[in-house]
Order: structure tokens, then sequence, then C-alpha cells
């Protein structure tokens, strides 16, 4: 389980590190997804 989260944590400090993103702006973009994703699921669902 350590390994997993390990592996989580590398990937996000990836992705702010590539795209720029403050820790705030990272937030933002998350909880948009999420609203995105969930939106869509409603749609079809």
């Amino acid at each position: 389980m350590r390994k997993l989260i390990d592996k989580h944590k590398t990937l996000i400090n990836w992705y702010q590190k590539k795209f720029k993103l403050s820790d705030y702006q990272l937030l933002w973009f998350v909880f948009f997804k999420g609203v995105l994703i969930t939106t869509l699921f409603l749609k079809i669902f």
C-alpha cells in the first residue's frame, strides 16, 4: 500500500511541475475535473 501512495505522490508532483501549477491551482483543477466527470456520468447513466 505504501508503494502505491508513493507512486501517486510522484505522479502528482510530476503533473504539477509539468503544468507549472501551484498547490492551490492544482486543487481547483482536480475539483473541476471531478465535477466534469460526475456530470458526464449523470448524463450517461
